[in-house]
Order: structure tokens, then sequence, then C-alpha cells
């Protein structure tokens, strides 16, 4: 019997889209969802009923940071992470395969697994996928995720290939290393790089394994908008038409509603919170940025269209004048803005999928995730 049960609610008749129901240890998600990052057992600036409050009912954490401080053994003694954190809804914790692979610099690659210093005092440790699994497990995920190798999209043909052939030997290990599976569910992350052909063929052998669910990797790593794009159409498709499917790091309203299209039913990326603090804003009207010298006497919400708190409460000219004071408020009633939008925007994806009307909020996703009034000319990008 399998940790975690989903079920496809409804299909969309012009797309690849799927309303659905994830069903956890720790609850019901309603699918396509989109998970705020915990990366250390936090969401930046937020208290976990807060989060909650924001409608989200599942979260990722850091399984490398974690791992290093508090310690995942730490963790567990204390009654693993829902506890540790006092957040009592579902956690998906990743593999710590693309903090590795962002280490290019004090890392290194062997069979055995990623050698590599800790970026916070230097030290030496090694991740394996039977390490990742074990601190998964200790911390108690939910959904863990296998650990991999995410080559650059920039690496060639024949270094893709093995590491695909790597990846695959470390999936193996990963399920061998399982020891909790009635409690942590297991996805696989398929892999490719920038080869139509070679993604085709790592999705077919992760869906032999027959895993609780897939994951796409590699994607929002420095590549072109239209090229993420085509990755993921050709992808998602191929995978376990009854498992979830999931696409890592990318959180753009646009790339959002394309990969609901597509047939993806759960995202992550650390774009709402990050660009909170940065006092970028998302609004019905496109991205907005809040530190602007024209906000400074403005007595209107973030966003008339807004029903978070902050829009209920404050103005554009006081939460501009946390930000000049270097006031940590600042930053918690901005991240309660923009999770608050992404969660009302994932509901508005799944009442558009009930009505058959997907396809109409493509547009308004792409006015969505890129300047509009308040904003400056900066874009934005997909990557986490």
């Amino acid at each position: 019997m399998r940790t975690i049960h989903f079920e496809v609610l409804k299909r969309d008749p012009n797309s690849q889209a799927r309303l659905g129901q994830l069903r956890t240890p720790h609850g019901v998600v309603s699918t396509p969802v989109f998970m705020p990052v915990g990366t250390g057992g936090a969401v930046k600036a937020m208290l976990p009923e807060e989060v909650a409050a924001t409608g989200a009912h599942i979260i990722l954490g850091n399984t490398f940071h974690l791992m290093l401080r508090p310690g995942h053994n730490l963790v567990r003694d204390l009654g693993g992470l829902h506890r540790f954190m006092r957040w009592d809804r579902s956690i998906l914790t990743d593999s710590g395969g693309f903090q590795v692979w962002s280490l290019k610099e004090s890392r290194k690659i062997t069979e055995e697994g990623v050698e590599f210093r800790s970026p916070y005092d230097g030290s030496l440790h090694q991740l394996t996928p039977e390490r990742s699994m074990e601190v998964q497990e200790a911390l108690g995920s939910d959904i863990a995720m296998a650990f991999d190798e995410c080559p650059g999209t920039d690496e060639d043909r024949a270094y893709v290939e093995r590491s695909l052939a790597r990846t695959t030997r470390w999936l193996d290990r990963t399920i061998a290393a399982r020891r909790q599976p009635e409690r942590t569910s297991l996805f696989g992350i398929v892999q490719g790089g920038r080869f139509d052909d070679l993604r085709r063929e790592h999705a077919a052998i992760l869906a032999a394994r027959d895993l609780d669910g897939y994951a796409i990797g590699g994607v929002a790593v420095g590549e072109e908008k239209a090229e993420m794009h085509r990755v993921i159409e050709l992808t998602a498709p191929v995978l376990p038409a009854d498992r979830p499917r999931y696409l890592m790091g990318v959180g753009l309203p646009e790339d959002l509603v394309v990969a609901v299209a597509a047939g993806v039913d759960m995202f992550d990326c650390v774009i709402p919170t990050r660009n909170a603090r940065n006092g970028r804003l998302f609004t019905s009207k496109g991205i907005f940025v809040v530190k602007h010298a024209t906000h400074r006497d403005d007595d209107r919400p973030i966003d008339d269209a807004c029903g978070c708190p902050t829009c209920a409460k404050f103005s554009r000219a006081y939460v501009r004048h946390l930000f000049m004071i270097n006031e940590i408020l600042a930053h918690r009633l901005t991240t309660m803005h923009n999770l608050w939008f992404f969660q009302r925007f994932m509901e508005r994806i799944r009442d558009a999928l009930v009505a058959g009307e997907l396809r109409a909020l493509m547009g308004e996703a792409k006015q969505l995730s890129h300047a509009g009034a308040g904003a400056d000319s900066d874009s934005d990008s997909g990557a986490s």
C-alpha cells in the first residue's frame, strides 16, 4: 500500500492538464499545487500558521541545509521536522542534489556520491543516495526526492549520457536504502539536459521503477524560457498518468500555466518569498516594486483586488517606509502578500480546470509575470 494516494478528478479536454487530489499522512492537497519553500525549516519571515492561512497545504524543506544545520539527527530526536517547526500539514523534502550541483567550485562527483565543502564553515561532507534517504527519513518527510545529478545545460551529450546512467544507479541505491516506506513516499527525478531523446528515455526508465511520483528536474537553470517550456511540454505527458508530476524550481505565473497545461501537478519556487524580501510584489496588474519613490505618499493598498491581510490593512506608503528604514516587518508583510497571491492564483487555475477555461488564463498569466504599474523594467527569471 502506498504512503500517498493520488487521484485525477478531472482532465482538461483542450490540454494535458489534470485536476487532482493528493493524500499524504498529513492531509489532503488539491492539485495543481504550489509549495512555498521552507529551506531551513521555516518559510522566511513567516509563522507556520501564517503560511497555512494563505491556503498552503504542503511546503518544501531542504535536505542539504537541514543536514548541515541543525542536523537531521537532532531534528529526528526532537520529534521530526513537522513537530520541530510546528507545521501539521504535508512536507516534501528535496534530495540535496540541486544544492550540491550549485557548489561547482567545491564539490567532486564520484560513483559513490558527491563530496563537498559546507558553505557555512568549509567542513568536508559526502552526500550519497543512502545518506540523502537517511536524512529525509530522519526528518520525517511525507515525500522524499531521490538523489540525482543535475547536469548543466552546457554539458555535451556524452557527459549527459554518463550522468543519466549514474543517476539511475543512484535511484536504485535510494530505493534499496528506504527504511520507512510506510511513512515517507519517494519521487524520482527525470533529467536529460537539453536532449529530447535522453529525457524521454530517462522518463521511461524511471516509470519502470513504479515510484510514488515523478519530477522534472534540470529546468530553470539558465536556459531560455522557450527552451524551458519545450522541455516541460515534452517530458510531462510521458510520465505515468496515475502518479503526481512535479516541476522543480519553477514559479512565475506564465510558467505555471504552461506546465499545468502540459500535465504537471506540483510546483515549488523561492520567487514569491525572495521577490517579497526585495520589494517586488505580484499583483493583478503585474509585478509591482513598492520601494519606488513614487509610492512615498500613496495611501492605496498594494493591490485593490487582493484580500490578503497586508492589502486589507496597510498602504503602499507604509510598506515602502518599512523598507526604507530596514524594518523586518516589511519582509513579513510582503511575503504574506506574495504567498497569498500564489495560493489564489493556483485556486484560479483549479477553478479554470473545473470550468474548462484554462486557456483563457494563459494571456493573463504572462502579464502577471512581468512589470506592471509601479514596477521597473527588469524582468524576472523563472530560476529558483
